[in-house]
């Protein structure tokens, strides 16, 4: 597949799997963590903030490999 490809199908995964994410992040941090102190709402927003990220790094990595040949 040519990187052009790759990046488009890379992009359509980002979105979905962004908007998915962001629904279970906002269903998490309205469960329990609202009633926790408020250092432990701190780093529970910033994990989840964060987390993201790490599951999509094989996926950009993917997008950004050069064509062979």
């Amino acid at each position: 597949m040519k990187q052009r490809n790759r990046k488009l199908v890379g992009t359509v995964l980002i979105l979905v799997f962004v908007c998915v994410y962001a629904l279970v992040a906002m269903a998490l941090a309205q469960g329990r963590i609202t009633e926790a102190p408020k250092l432990v709402q701190t780093v529970a927003y910033i994990t989840l903030g964060l987390a993201w990220v790490l599951p999509l790094l094989p996926l950009i990595k993917w997008m950004e490999r050069k064509d062979e040949g």
